[in-house]
């Protein structure tokens, strides 16, 4: 699914009016339809509850005039406040002013604090209130009375469900950084598309659970624009993989992944990577490791192949390994390799790291101690010659950048892109809101996942996903394949903290809930539908 900027979504209006032949009311009128529709499925007893609507000057407000007469049609308990003059509503809002009142409704005016202190009763006294006061086109915080206002909701919010359309008012939608007072909202019914300060934290966390509706733009204008380059990763971004397996399949259809990982004390790093790609569903699955460390790491996985490395002494893998066209044979009828995790920062290990970089020929993740090799040179992750995923952490990004990781979770977006470009590379900056950044300008940024998964070997997990889906799907554009693992991997956190709660759970209770989600995206039963996306 796309998201759009403030700017972006106008254009995608004014295309759907002159091109489409869908008037603006009109536009106004369905973003009506799609607030009542989702209020009246997510509350049953939708008449009997009391609801206050809450609409400004503009488009905004008048997309909430318009949920009011609905609501008014459908015999709801109702308080409209608007927070100007009538006199100053403009365009489709007064057109929807005029038919509140043809309509019989009635409508409270509050200009002042003084005014909105008389009528802040009706939506204390409010179970729903429905956020209309400003929309996206937002360019400066809200002061005044509408700061007062929205201090005010947010109280009532403790009390109240609270609805915001479009987008909560004080929320800027084209940043992630906060300009000021913001309505902190249970749900968003947005349209069209997602906004992008809807789905970037921090400002993603006021936003609730986000619905998007339709309104009249056809999809297609969305799916089919080039210039739009940012998408909100839900399952519709994986229509065209094959997930389903065909009846003759057999493991050599389905890739062969290569895993260098493992040292001393590191052990379980490389076996979490091996479970990762295994329930991805690669074929065969082999973890190059250490000679000495390689039996601990073998006797956890029967499924697994391994492959001895010679070792350093402090049993990390060795610059060896590379002579006599050694990394040629390694990686001989392979599809990927998956290069990091707990090899160590051991200084002839990071040359090895560097030397594969340069030399494999197969498509690259990497990841952990992999990433750790480039602290400090990361101009020459430019070197490789193959495909290359980076997937770092924020603390990692920061190494690799020589910036502070607040630097980075500042800039999340900026940074991912900017290091795509510069490094020629597809990077995952992983967190909150894990984002996909891809060297020709686009990013992906997902929507699953939980706290619970702040915990060790997580990262190793996503890790041997990535490198098994990519052994899968050779042929599909990485982005996609990168776009689903990153997915799966929250979305069977989700999963496994809904199971063992988010403080217990650990990375194997994600391995064990790949599976389930692997079958919720097939079965268009995830959490994250479509439509209806992830919590914030």
């Amino acid at each position: 699914m796309k998201v759009l900027t403030a700017v972006q979504m106008r254009e995608v209006d004014r295309r759907t009016t002159e091109q489409h032949g869908v008037p603006s009311l009109q536009l106004m009128e369905n973003a009506g339809i799609r607030v009542v529709e989702f209020l009246a499925s997510r509350f049953a007893d939708l008449p009997h509850r009391r609801i206050a609507v809450l609409c400004g000057k503009g488009n905004n407000g008048g997309d909430g005039l318009v949920v009011a007469r609905l609501l008014h049609q459908r015999g709801c308990q109702l308080s409209v406040l608007l927070f100007a003059s009538p006199d100053d509503v403009r365009g489709d809002a007064a057109v929807n002013l005029k038919r509140w009142r043809e309509a019989g409704g009635e409508i409270r005016v509050g200009t002042s604090e003084t005014e909105w202190a008389a009528a802040c009763a009706q939506a204390a006294d409010a179970e729903i209130i429905v956020d209309a006061l400003l929309g996206t086109g937002l360019t400066g915080p809200a002061e005044g009375l509408l700061a007062r206002v929205i201090a005010d909701v947010n109280e009532c919010g403790k009390r109240a469900s609270i609805v915001a359309v479009d987008i909560p008012s004080g929320l800027p939608s084209d940043t992630s950084a906060p300009l000021g007072p913001a309505v902190s909202a249970d749900f968003t019914v947005t349209f069209t598309a997602p906004k992008l300060g809807l789905v970037l934290p921090p400002n993603c966390e006021r936003v609730g659970k986000l619905h998007v509706g339709e309104i009249g733009t056809p999809p297609e204008w969305l799916a089919e624009d080039p210039s739009l380059k940012l998408h909100w990763l839900e399952p519709g971004e994986f229509a065209g993989l094959p997930l389903a397996r065909r009846p003759g399949g057999h493991k050599g259809d389905y890739g062969h992944a290569l895993i260098f990982a493992g040292s001393r004390g590191k052990t379980g790093a490389a076996v979490l990577a091996a479970l990762g790609a295994l329930r991805a569903g690669a074929g065969l699955v082999t973890v190059a490791t250490p000679e000495r460390v390689l039996p601990i790491v073998a006797s956890h996985l029967p499924e697994m192949m391994t492959e001895p490395l010679l070792g350093t002494e402090a049993d990390s893998i060795s610059m060896r390994n590379l002579d006599y066209g050694r990394l040629s044979e390694l990686v001989k009828g392979k599809n990927a390799l998956a290069l990091g995790p707990g090899l160590s920062t051991n200084a002839e290990t990071q040359q090895f790291v560097r030397a594969v970089l340069r030399d494999s020929p197969l498509p690259i993740i990497l990841d952990a101690d992999g990433l750790n090799a480039f602290a400090g040179c990361a101009a020459e992750l430019r070197e490789h010659k193959s495909p290359l995923a980076v997937t770092p952490h924020p603390g990692e990004m920061a190494r690799l950048l020589g910036c502070t990781s607040a630097q980075v979770q500042s800039n999340r977006l900026e940074v991912a892109l900017q290091s795509a470009t510069q490094w020629n590379a597809f990077v995952v900056l992983k967190g909150y809101r894990t984002i996909i950044a891809t060297p020709d300008g686009r990013a992906f940024i997902n929507s699953t996942g939980n706290p619970g998964m702040a915990t060790g070997g997580t990262g190793d997990v996503l890790t041997g996903i990535l490198a098994g889906l990519t052994a899968q799907f050779s042929s599909a554009p990485w982005e996609r394949v990168l776009g689903l693992g990153v997915y799966l991997h929250g979305l069977a956190g989700d999963l496994a903290a809904e199971q063992v709660g988010e403080a217990s759970l650990i990375a194997t209770d994600l391995v064990t809930a790949i599976p389930r989600a692997y079958r919720a995206l097939r079965s268009g039963l995830s959490r994250a539908e479509p439509r209806d996306l992830a919590h914030a």
